[in-house]
């Protein structure tokens, strides 16, 4: 104690500076206003227990904004959020403060479905994304490409259109008489294969195909399994050092779902480069997104990944653009696919209504059940009745 009595002083004056600098430190930072914490968290694993019952997640955020208002914050395990739920809000975030938000958070699904982050609807915001989204942007989805390839998308409707009818047709003559169309199905097939043209040169669906049914319905499958995979928060997200417990088993379905599209792609991207390297081929034949791969990637930072496996990702990615609300997202990354989102959804409805009379196939409400997943989409067939309304002629 004798050996401390000369520094006593200064011991005291230093401590007193420290508590001073923390009671300023904390004066400023009680004068910003924070974001409520939403209620009901649990320690280690936060709000993830509201989050999992049977109430899809969108669902359970709005009953909570209705509680807190427009902007609070929930844990994700061991990580906050913020939830904001006002167009005001979210229009400050998109402008203002754009850059906080255009990364992406490094998620287990992205990392596993999204070739360990080389898809770069799911990669952080850097060179790597800008230039791949430019690439994108276009060499695909860019309004003079749009029109280059909108006979793909007017093609591929008029022959979906045609099958409905002739399937009413072979039912029964009776211009009275409707059939029953299952139209999440019908419109699946004709997006599909309108994507599919357009990324890879392929159609898998509608007449004049010869890919096996097998072979398409396993496309489709893969991609909506996809969807709903990369959609689910899954243990190690929330608290890293549980993820070995893999809770539900969905990094096991991720992994097998991941080698399963990367076979399809694979095989796509080979045929490719074999048609490429093919001595017969015409110059002038129209190219799809994966002929411009093959070439586009020179002078761009592919941030260390193989040149085969952003190919790959790049074409998931697109072949799995999502439309969500805002309703195409907002900011540096908003949906670069937003036009050709609103030109096939006009396109589709319009063709639909003007050719076939609708009707429901009882008069139950519309079961509207939505699934989980990235985005919600209905859990139930939407099943109608239809007949044509338009002559004969039209649809030959």
């Amino acid at each position: 104690m004798d050996i401390l009595l000369p520094y006593l002083h200064t011991v005291i004056l230093a401590a007193i500076v420290l508590f001073s600098c923390y009671l300023l430190k904390r004066s400023k930072s009680s004068k910003t206003k924070l974001a409520p914490q939403a209620g009901g968290a649990w320690p280690i694993i936060g709000h993830l227990p509201l989050l999992a019952g049977a109430e899809l997640p969108h669902i359970r955020l709005g009953a909570l904004a209705n509680k807190y208002g427009p902007i609070f914050t929930i844990r994700i395990g061991m990580y906050p959020a913020l939830v904001v739920s006002s167009w005001e809000l979210a229009k400050e975030l998109f402008t203002t403060n754009d850059a906080i938000v255009s990364s992406r958070p490094k998620l287990t699904g992205a990392k596993i479905l999204g070739y360990n982050f080389a898809n770069f609807g799911f990669s952080p915001y850097g060179e790597f994304w800008r230039g791949m989204r430019k690439i994108t942007a276009s060499e695909l989805l860019s309004n003079r490409r749009l029109e280059q390839l909108k006979h793909v998308r007017t093609s591929e409707v008029e022959v979906s259109v045609k099958d409905l009818y002739k399937l009413w047709y072979s039912k029964d003559k009776n211009e009275a008489t409707q059939v029953m169309v299952e139209l999440k199905q019908w419109v699946g097939d004709i997006n599909l294969n309108v994507i599919l043209r357009m990324i890879a040169g392929k159609r898998y669906y509608g007449a004049g195909v010869v890919t096996d049914e097998n072979e398409a319905r396993r496309c489709q499958r893969a991609m909506r399994e996809f969807f709903h995979l990369t959609g689910l928060f899954v243990l190690r997200d929330a608290a890293p050092f549980l993820g070995w417990l893999d809770w539900g088993g969905h990094e096991k379905a991720m992994k097998k779902n991941a080698e399963e599209l990367d076979s399809i792609v694979d095989q796509w991207l080979e045929e490719h480069r074999r048609k490429k390297d093919s001595a017969g081929e015409s110059a002038n034949k129209e190219e799809d997104f994966m002929d411009v791969l093959l070439y586009a990637l020179d002078g761009i930072n592919l941030a260390g990944y193989d040149a085969d496996t952003v190919r790959k990702a790049t074409s998931l990615s697109l072949i799995g653009q999502h439309f969500e609300l805002l309703p195409f997202g907002a900011g540096r990354r908003a949906c670069p696919g937003m036009n050709f989102g609103l030109q096939m959804s006009h396109l589709v409805l319009a063709s639909f209504l003007q050719a076939f009379e609708v009707s429901p196939l009882s008069n139950a409400t519309i079961d509207m059940t939505a699934t989980a997943g990235l985005t919600s989409s209905k859990a139930t067939p939407l099943e109608v009745l239809i007949k044509p309304r338009l002559p004969a002629s039209v649809y030959e």
